[in-house]
């Protein structure tokens, strides 16, 4: 899923909340360990879930989180940036926050910079060179030696580059510190088996290796004691968890097995692939009450020729078909997607039966690029398509489908839909009195708090009606004498 997908807070680093922070936001005297750190993260939900990692491992090795505040004011000893390679301009992203960052090392020599994530992982030696007041490089297998890389840096006063190709070891084995109380990511798989041709993440995260179920079940069991409502099941290709194991039904009953879990209100999963999606995951979504109706399934292209050249195994016809079995078992499922426009090869005619396939499938919502070539991946060298008309064929399919997406979206007007508080997050909801969180398929929700109401606090859950749908997110302000739904569920 891609970062486009989350909320800032979803997005997010976790805060020093456990520090001892003074009233003007600074920490106390002699409360900054080995040092205030500070996790700066690109890219999707794997690299929020392993920046909670990063932070577990500093945390135990005595690092101390920084407040919002000590953010603001760039009052830490250590940046970590973790980084993402998915699209063209990541390196650019990366060379530019890092760019920026070397005048505050000027400023404050004494300061450490580390990079990790996707990026690290392919550009290693090049970032070390073009870069030298990086300290440390770590790529997304080694995660657990950061704080040794920072410790040798500082002995040799040169850049340490610390990047391995074989997993030794899960990344769920590392310490934790989770950015949410109420919502956890739990990686069942890592790594990814399939060769699209556009895709650099078998590169960068190597061939995919299943946790052992018990393993999963127990982390998840940890966050539902640790105060989580919420998880969401972590894997490059979610529903193919088992098949290293030989068994193609792994992942609806890891979905079965997670309705047994009490206190576990909500379970998501992200993202699948359309060529593993099978009939009792399906089945399993519908039958287990606590997995919500919301699927993330990447269609990339409606064009079969395409699709081909992509080395997505699967056609069309199958992706529809899934849709169709997925609302037939649950009518109130919202489904995304991820469309490339404008891979190598796509003529009018590809394009238009995109178009089709879009206006047929009416996802809640599409997450459209234009296609990126990747240094390293087949379709980079093939013959790219002129700007221009990569262009014309991304507004027009935005166009249709914020057509859609609207349409969608006012369908939810009038309805009561129960919604977990995650936050304050929307820039608005100060001023208007309104908490934020996501309804059972995902929507995002800004809810009013009528007046004389209890005000909610983060993991409750509010059933109220829904007043209005806005662009890409839905506003419930209640008006409870005209017989409007207001209610809390602790």
């Amino acid at each position: 899923m891609d970062e486009a997908m989350m909320t800032e807070a979803e997005r997010a680093s976790r805060r020093g909340e456990n520090a001892a922070v003074l009233p003007d936001g600074s920490l106390a005297p002699n409360s900054r360990g080995r040092g205030v750190f500070y996790v700066h993260t690109l890219g999707c939900q794997m690299n929020v879930h392993d920046s909670e990692r990063i932070a577990g491992v500093l945390e135990e090795e005595g690092y101390v989180p920084a407040s919002e505040h000590q953010v603001m004011d760039k009052d830490v000893d250590l940046i970590v940036l973790n980084t993402c390679a998915v699209r063209e301009n990541a390196a650019e992203r990366m060379y530019g926050t890092i760019g920026l960052w070397a005048k505050l090392k000027r400023q404050r020599p004494n300061m450490q910079i580390a990079v990790g994530g996707c990026m690290a992982q392919l550009d290693r030696e090049r970032i070390a060179n073009k870069a030298p007041w990086v300290d440390a490089v770590f790529g997304t297998k080694n995660i657990g030696t950061l704080p040794r890389l920072l410790d040798q840096a500082r002995i040799a006063g040169t850049s340490q580059v610390k990047v391995v190709d074989d997993l030794a070891y899960f990344p769920s084995e590392l310490p934790t510190a989770r950015a949410s109380k109420v919502s956890s990511w739990v990686s069942i798989s890592v790594g990814c088996n399939n060769t699209c041709t556009f895709c650099i993440v078998p590169t960068t995260r190597g061939k995919e290796k299943d946790r052992r179920p018990g393993d999963i079940l127990a982390e998840i069991k940890r966050c539902v004691d640790d105060g989580a409502k919420e998880v969401t099941l972590l894997g490059q290709n979610v529903n193919s968890y088992g098949y290293s194991m030989g068994d193609r039904y792994a992942f609806s009953k890891l979905l079965r097995a997670c309705g047994n879990i009490d206190g576990l209100e909500r379970v998501r999963f992200t993202s699948p692939h359309p060529a593993a999606f099978t009939d009792d995951v399906i089945e399993a979504m519908a039958e287990t009450p606590n997995v919500m109706h919301q699927l993330h399934m990447p269609l990339q292209s409606g064009s079969d020729r395409i699709l081909r050249a992509m080395r997505r195994s699967y056609r069309s016809s199958r992706f529809m078909d899934i849709l169709h079995k997925v609302r037939e078992a649950m009518p109130d499922a919202q489904i995304s997607t991820d469309i490339i426009v404008g891979f190598p090869g796509e003529t009018e005619e590809d394009f238009e039966q995109t178009m089709r396939v879009v206006e047929e499938a009416r996802f809640s919502t599409a997450f459209t690029f234009e296609y990126s070539p990747r240094p390293g991946t087949p379709a980079a060298s093939m013959e790219q398509l002129p700007k221009d008309v990569v262009q014309r064929r991304f507004e027009r399919l935005v166009e249709l489908q914020e057509k859609i997406t609207d349409e969608e979206m006012r369908r939810f007007e009038g309805r009561d839909v129960e919604v977990m508080i995650t936050g304050t997050q929307g820039r608005k909801d100060a001023d208007t009195h309104r908490v934020t969180g996501r309804e059972r398929t995902g929507v995002l929700v800004h809810v009013g708090v009528p007046e004389g109401q209890e005000m909610p606090q983060i993991g409750d859950f509010v059933t109220a009606t829904v007043t209005h749908a806005g662009k890409h997110n839905l506003i419930a302000d209640p008006d409870l004498k005209m017989g409007q739904t207001y209610g809390i569920r602790r």
